[in-house]
């Protein structure tokens, strides 16, 4: 019997070849696509999973209270993750951290003629009882046994020397002020692919303290705190506890503390008023809503096309019923021919998903992204199939295995307006969703535009940076005023500028483009003790700020003509505004316990994505270590030869290769989730369209085949083809303008909802909703037009034939 089921079964599809192909096209896309999106979103779930202490592994965040509201961010007081550890009991371990994301460019580690460049990390003495770092050879302990010791990833041991066998040797490593010689005291494994935390070599974070000595104040941050809670601690009492840690610490401060778990932070990675407030993970629950709607999509298009098909197989149920055949045998027949067209569809989308595995990992920047032929993945997509397969069947076969033998047989069959219905509110449903889809395209593609033409309030085009090397690399005897280091480091500088196609050339330190971390030690005339402000701090030399290209408000920049300017500052308009201060130029102000005098103020400038308001800010005048890297700006159309020069003079005044980065490159990778969102919507927007309009296309052949005689009888009586098609298309199209009256103030809320995240914001205007309604109303004629014509231009002797 089950062999007979599945002879008919095959004939059935292999018969009617044009609803065969759209149903497998229609079903098939869906399952790529859903698949496609699954492992996305299992990727994403696995995030910082890796490490073995992943339910007690907590990162501390920092809130800062500025004008704006409250800021969490990373960086958190140097002396925190000692002061935790030896005052909270709930802690068992605590590390103080310096990523590599911390340096704008990576480092040059050598050894002989080798040379490499690479991120680095420093980290204080209990990092290996927090994190699964293991080694592969050498102890770990004996990181934090001097100052100049290094650990290197086993990648980077084996590029370097050929072998992991390296403990005892020495490396250079040239990196923003951490100049020289350091023994190698162990080789680690790198973490997994899809952990946040990469690096390849390891610094102990007293060397880091030692070059960095404001960070033994507690109004400035820096480094990422994390810790190790014992096990039954409960969070939410320990936030309390630790919420007001630096206050106890600092009594100026107004920062709060709060531990958040470390692997959750990747997807939860948005805060308000300091607490968690979503993030990434809005992304995975959007296109995990997306897989549900396409698929939920595809099977309504099955259903619509096997029901319009359903016309042509009523004698043939007659027949069966007549022959014997229970309704529950012709609804397991039929759920059959569904599961094997499911499951076809399965095969074809495999090789589809084979296909475009390849660009879907270059969009998600997921290079490590797989078809995991494991039992578990095998049995998921196994279920959803086997479920897709039930779904799109079930109205079919509970359709036509509801007939009775007589009405069949003397085709007196009568649809009910619940048929109609049901039909109709799936094409409905489709459109709704594709609407919602199309206007979130645009409010997207929207707010893209926006970032990419926002006036920053300085110029990021034709502007390159690189770390300083070789000859300019630090010596801390050298630091003092007018010392070897500053004498040479402007001696280069001005002969950067002189190079044919440089524009302007400064030194500086810090990331421009998303600059975090700073400090609360100012201090002013008429500051009161409410008015704590989080500052940040951006180190520069002469001529940075028109390097950049920002505007000045009053006042001047550092010169030359005025000497050596430390005892100078330089502040934006937002941190005028924020102490208050009139007519600023010429006032004293301290920071970090020095006297500084205000000589400039310069219009706000973003140096943070677009999510954040512009913060108080001011640059301090440096050219020592503080102050590493180079800035050029070149004349636009000469990148490849000016390029070509700064790197022959580099690697001559040096002895080093450059490592090149320009500035509009740092800013794009701001918004890199964003813009993978934005093409990864257009292209699941797009499908869920097309198989929308296979759908609506199945609807409008039902209903071509259901009032064939009726547009007969209309022709006969004078009708043109243009009235006919015009009788058919309305109907579709109220359809098509209920669904629109559903999802547009639905899809504005959604939009509306995502823009809320970013403090610089498109406006959702009538252009959005004007383009979408034009867009699927013209979707909707083209798609139905096919069958319109067709029923229009049919010989109406045939169809009053027709019984």
């Amino acid at each position: 019997m089950l062999k007979n089921y599945f002879k008919l079964a095959w004939r059935n599809i292999v018969k009617d070849r044009q609803f065969t192909v759209l149903n497998l096209v229609g079903l098939s896309t869906g399952l790529a696509c859903a698949i496609l999106i699954f492992l996305w979103v299992k990727d994403e779930l696995s995030v910082d999973k890796f490490n073995r202490n992943d339910k007690q592994l907590y990162q501390v965040m920092n809130n800062i209270t500025t004008p704006n509201g409250v800021e969490t961010i990373e960086n958190t007081q140097g002396l925190l993750a000692s002061a935790l550890a030896s005052e909270m009991p709930e802690v068992a371990y605590a590390a103080s951290v310096v990523p590599s994301t911390w340096f704008s460019n990576k480092g040059l580690v050598s050894f002989k003629d080798k040379q490499l460049r690479t991120g680095t990390q420093f980290v204080s003495k209990d990092y290996f009882n927090i994190f699964s770092c293991d080694f592969v050879s050498g102890e770990k302990s004996q990181l934090f046994s001097a100052k100049n010791t290094t650990a290197l990833s086993e990648e980077l041991a084996l590029k370097l020397f050929n072998t992991t066998d390296v403990v005892g040797k020495s490396v250079e490593w040239n990196q923003e002020g951490f100049n020289g010689s350091y023994s190698i005291i162990g080789v680690f494994k790198k973490f997994p692919s899809n952990a946040t935390i990469q690096f390849d070599a390891l610094f102990n974070y007293d060397l880091f303290l030692e070059k960095n000595p404001k960070l033994l104040n507690w109004g400035n941050s820096d480094p990422n705190t994390y810790l190790l809670l014992r096990e039954g601690t409960k969070i939410e009492q320990f936030n309390k506890k630790i919420r007001s840690f630096i206050k106890s610490k600092n009594d100026k401060s107004t920062a709060t503390l709060l531990a958040q778990r470390f692997s959750d932070k990747y997807l939860y990675n948005h805060y308000e008023n300091g607490l968690v407030s979503g993030g990434r993970i809005e992304y995975v629950n959007l296109f995990s809503g997306i897989a549900i709607f396409i698929i939920i999509i595809a099977c309504i298009n099955f259903m619509n096309l096997s029901t319009a098909k359903a016309l042509k197989r009523v004698k043939e149920v007659g027949v069966q019923k007549v022959m014997g055949a229970s309704r529950r045998l012709l609804v397991f027949q039929y759920m059959g021919e569904s599961l094997l067209m499911a499951f076809l569809s399965l095969f074809i989308a495999v090789l589809i998903i084979a296909i475009l595995l390849p660009a879907f990992r270059q969009i998600t920047g997921k290079d490590f992204i797989s078809l995991p032929l494991n039992s578990s993945f095998i049995f998921s997509i196994i279920g959803i199939t086997s479920i897709t397969g039930l779904i799109a069947g079930s109205y079919p076969a509970l359709y036509l295995s509801r007939f009775k033998p007589a009405q069949v047989l003397k085709g007196k069959l009568k649809n009910s307006l619940s048929e109609s219905l049901v039909r109709k509110g799936l094409v409905v449903f489709q459109f709704a969703i594709s609407v919602i889809l199309i206007v979130s395209v645009l409010v997207i593609y929207k707010q893209m535009k926006l970032i990419q033409t926002t006036n920053l309030g300085y110029s990021r085009d034709h502007v390159l940076y690189f770390e300083k090397g070789g000859k300019l690399s630090d010596n801390k005897d050298d630091y003092k005023e007018g010392g070897k280091y500053e004498k040479d480091l402007e001696t280069f500088i001005q002969a950067v500028k002189g190079l044919p196609g440089v524009v302007n050339a400064s030194n500086f330190r810090h990331n421009i483009t998303n600059r975090h971390g700073g400090t609360t030690d100012v201090s002013w005339q008429g500051k009161t003790a409410d008015n704590e402000i989080a500052f940040t701090d951006i180190a520069a030399g002469y001529d940075f700020i028109e390097t950049l290209g920002i505007k000045l408000k009053a006042g001047r920049t550092y010169s030359k003509e005025f000497g050596l300017e430390k005892s100078k500052v330089v502040f934006n308009e937002a941190a005028v505004a924020s102490m208050g201060i009139k007519d600023p130029v010429g006032k004293i102000v301290n920071i970090w316990g020095e006297e500084k005098e205000i000589i400039g103020v310069t219009e706000n400038f973003h140096f943070e994505s677009l999510y954040e308001n512009i913060k108080p800010c001011f640059f301090d005048f440096s050219l020592n270590q503080r102050a590493s890297k180079i800035m050029v700006r070149i004349k636009a159309g000469t990148k490849n030869s000016t390029i070509g020069k700064l790197e022959k003079f580099y690697k001559e005044y040096t002895g080093e290769p450059i490592d090149l980065k320009f500035l509009d490159d740092d800013y794009q990778a701001l918004y890199a989730s964003e813009q993978r969102v934005a093409v990864l919507s257009r292209y699941f927007a797009g499908i869920a369209i097309i198989i929308s309009c296979l759908g609506l296309f199945g609807l409008a052949a039902f209903t071509a085949q259901k009032r064939q005689k009726e547009i007969g009888i209309r022709k006969v009586v004078g009708a043109s083809v243009a009235n006919v098609m015009a009788i058919l298309s309305v109907d579709f199209l109220k359809l098509v303008i209920v669904a629109l009256l559903i999802a547009v103030p639905i899809s504005w809320w959604i939009a509306n909802q995502w823009l809320q995240g970013f403090a610089y914001r498109t406006e959702i205007g009538a252009d959005v909703f004007a383009l979408t309604v034009v867009s699927v109303l013209a979707i909707t004629l083209f798609t139905i037009s096919f069958q319109t014509i067709k029923a229009a231009l049919a010989n109406p002797v045939k169809s009053l034939r027709t019984e």
